[in-house]
């Protein structure tokens, strides 16, 4: 069975529009959440992780009119087109797919005062796809993933099977969602977003922060497109569900240990200590943070150095497992521990191993973990 490789990659957020510059400000301990009073997505202020949207119009003029897109159309192209510029892979034949994960896609044609002259259908996320997949002119039609919270690394988890089974040799996978009124006022009646920045694992945390923001990884089973000090595998991923509630996790941790401990065995990882460190989902609500130290510890994890990088990005939905991989990727490139932003002291019963400050380490693996609405729970594992 061939090898997969990340060939590429790309993060549109509130830190920035290239991995390299995202990374960076992870590292420098900046955060992208700020405080806002746009009463067009809420009518309370929020803490929330934005995208600078002018700064979008402006690099999207540049490639094509930006009245025939949307929102997270321009972002997706944007990401995919710095992702493309990277390789040289061809996605002119029939061995090159595209997977797009999100939760919501082109959710701003519900706005009823959104003021945008384009037909929603586009609503119906393959419509969205079709539309990305012929501005690049791909052979392949394409597909969606929406998978509640866990849609990033689903999507990696299928174009890592996809290349493995042969049936392509290259799988762009891009995940984006942005903010909407109908998005943070859905999270607003759960009463989940926190009137401060986002505090995963800590006593003191009490919600999450909602962000925006694009991720694209280029998945390939061709090691010769990569410089030998810069390569990535994708040894394996799985999921699971828990069927716990529609909205709340498990209460002891079983489904996503199940993922993880799926995700280790195809790796045949037998020792836990060769994980460098784990890059968590964290969201900072007392029920998905108290799980995640649950599945970590019947995974025999908890001496394992573990992060949530929600405190620079907020909750980014649908694109939250591209970009955290990325940012995981980039820190086994560099071999640092990038911290949990907003943790002090911890709050969950297992005694997990929360990074709480930059840290150079030699770096050869990483472990990704998941979670979302309905039950779902994701793992992938990557590794030098």
């Amino acid at each position: 069975m061939v090898d997969v490789y990340i060939a590429s990659d790309n993060i549109i957020s509130s830190l920035g529009f290239t991995s390299s510059e995202n990374f960076l400000n992870c590292k420098e301990g900046k955060s992208g959440i700020m405080l806002t009073s746009d009463t067009k997505l809420s009518q309370t202020q929020i803490q929330a992780s934005y995208i600078n949207w002018s700064n979008i119009t402006d690099a999207f003029g540049k490639i094509s009119d930006n009245t025939l897109y949307t929102k997270v159309e321009k972002l997706f192209i944007l990401s995919i087109t710095d992702a493309l510029k990277q390789t040289d892979i061809n996605i002119s034949d029939n061995k090159t797919l595209l997977i797009l994960s999100t939760t919501k896609g082109n959710i701003e044609l519900l706005e009823p005062d959104n003021n945008i002259n384009i037909d929603r259908k586009r609503l119906k996320l393959w419509e969205m796809a079709n539309l990305i997949q012929k501005h690049f002119h791909l052979v392949n039609e394409p597909i969606v993933v929406s998978h509640a919270c866990v849609s990033g690394l689903s999507a990696i988890i299928l174009a890592t099977r996809l290349i493995k089974s042969g049936q392509y040799d290259n799988v762009i996978v891009s995940g984006g969602d942005i903010l909407t009124e109908f998005i943070i006022s859905g999270f607003q009646s759960f009463k989940a977003i926190s009137p401060n920045p986002c505090k995963p694992f800590d006593i003191a945390r009490d919600g999450i922060t909602l962000g925006e923001g694009c991720g694209t990884v280029i998945l390939t089973s061709n090691p010769a497109l990569i410089k030998e000090n810069e390569k990535i595998k994708v040894l394996s991923g799985a999921t699971s569900n828990d069927a716990n509630h529609i909205s709340g996790p498990s209460r002891t941790g079983d489904g996503l240990f199940y993922a993880i401990d799926s995700t280790l065995k195809e790796a045949e990882v037998s020792n836990a200590n060769k994980i460098g460190f784990i890059s968590a989902h964290g969201t900072a609500t007392s029920y998905n943070d108290e799980m995640e130290s649950k599945a970590f510890t019947l995974a025999g994890l908890t001496e394992i150095p573990v992060n949530s990088l929600k405190g620079y990005f907020g909750h980014t939905l649908g694109a939250a497992g591209i970009i955290e991989s990325i940012i995981s990727i980039h820190a086994l490139k560099n071999d640092t521990l990038i911290p949990t932003m907003g943790f002090e002291n911890l709050g969950v019963t297992e005694k997990i191993n929360v990074i709480s400050k930059v840290e150079e380490k030699t770096l050869n693996t990483c472990l990704k973990t998941a979670s979302g609405f309905g039950g779902c729970n994701a793992a992938v594992y990557y590794s030098k």
